[in-house]
């Protein structure tokens, strides 16, 4: 097992715990072709946001209280491991979990035996998560983790060669939750075939996956060719009757939906909440006093200073479905019959 080498500096030259996820079509953040931009170098990863910042910190936190809870001793290692088969897998894992009479100094303390097998008894992972993202997870003590964890997990699994994984996660700052994940090599077989024709076919390739979403389709296709047409098959000449179909419905439950909230409000007058039996039901206030520019205003005062703050905007292209005539509907038509 090499478990000497510094990943962590570039990550375009590897897929880590938290892309397998991505690429597996599991992440709510991410997309395979989100991490594609990012192995190719296409992008930078730079996110820091709060809710990131915030992992990071209580992850120590985290770990301090799955040893309380559990006695094991933990030792954290902030070098990548790579698979012994595919060194492009590499696992940059949370902590190591070892018997606690066996930690008489963590700085000393080997992680690999002579033989290259992990030493450790198992492996963690720190999580944090909202409240209302309890649902997401199942009864403590199970396997029953969001599935980017699991299967990020099972990566870890696959590169030690162990066979346990425990997640622990806090939600909020009043619940604490510790799960076991256990090694399922058919899973593990599928993820490792997953993520090699991944590197293989679009990393190596230099070709980007799938589009999974609009978003991927903005940025594969950012922008037009002026004039360029292209004949539609009979197949999208009928999706593009149904999207304006479910379009039209959409208008006419948002029509009813500002109905409702119309009478509501009629009903609430001047009233801030409205309640039933003690019970409130609905709130109308102001929110908080904001402030925007009045770019505007700066232009016309101060005409030779807004070039120096103006910088172009690339807007997506927008798609917009047209009105069908009657000789081409019913041209699709003739084809879906012929076709069925």
């Amino acid at each position: 097992m090499l478990n000497n080498q510094d990943f962590t500096a570039n990550r375009t030259k590897y897929l880590g715990g938290s892309d397998i996820g991505a690429i597996l079509g599991f992440s709510k953040y991410r997309t395979a072709l989100d991490v594609w931009l990012e192995k190719t170098g296409r992008i930078t990863n730079t996110v820091n946001n709060l809710p990131i910042r915030f992992g990071t910190f209580a992850e120590s936190f985290v770990a301090s209280e799955y040893a309380t809870q559990t006695g094991y001793g933990l030792v954290h290692s902030e070098e990548g491991i790579p698979h012994p088969k595919y060194p492009f897998m590499v696992g940059h894992i949370d902590r190591f979990a070892f018997e606690s009479e066996s930690l008489e100094d963590t700085d000393s303390i080997d992680l690999f035996n002579s033989d290259g097998s992990c030493a450790t008894t198992h492996l963690l992972e720190c999580k944090t998560a909202s409240p209302f993202n309890q649902s997401d997870w199942g009864e403590l003590g199970t396997d029953e983790v969001p599935m980017r964890y699991l299967v990020q997990c099972l990566w870890y699994l696959a590169i030690t060669n162990l066979e346990r994984c425990d997640v622990a996660v806090l939600f909020s700052n009043s619940d604490f939750r510790i799960y076991e994940v256990y090694r399922d090599k058919e899973l593990e077989d599928l993820i490792i075939t997953k993520a090699v024709a991944f590197w293989n076919d679009y990393i190596l390739a230099d070709t980007p996956p799938p589009a999974q979403c609009e978003a991927d389709y903005q940025i594969l296709f950012k922008k037009e060719v002026t004039g360029k047409a292209i004949e539609a098959e009979p197949i999208i000449c009928e999706l593009t009757t149904k999207l304006q179909l479910l379009n039209s419905e959409i208008k006419s439950k948002e029509l009813e939906i500002s109905q409702i909230k119309q009478t509501i409000m009629g009903h609430m007058g001047e009233a801030e909440l409205l309640t039933y039996q003690g019970q409130v039901l609905a709130t109308w206030k102001s929110p908080k006093q904001s402030y925007r520019l009045d770019s505007k205003k700066l232009e016309l005062e101060h005409p030779e200073m807004i070039s120096q703050y103006q910088v172009p905007i690339q807007n997506s292209r927008r798609l917009v479905i047209k009105e069908l005539t009657n000789a081409a509907r019913e041209l699709a038509n003739s084809y879906r019959g012929e076709s069925a």
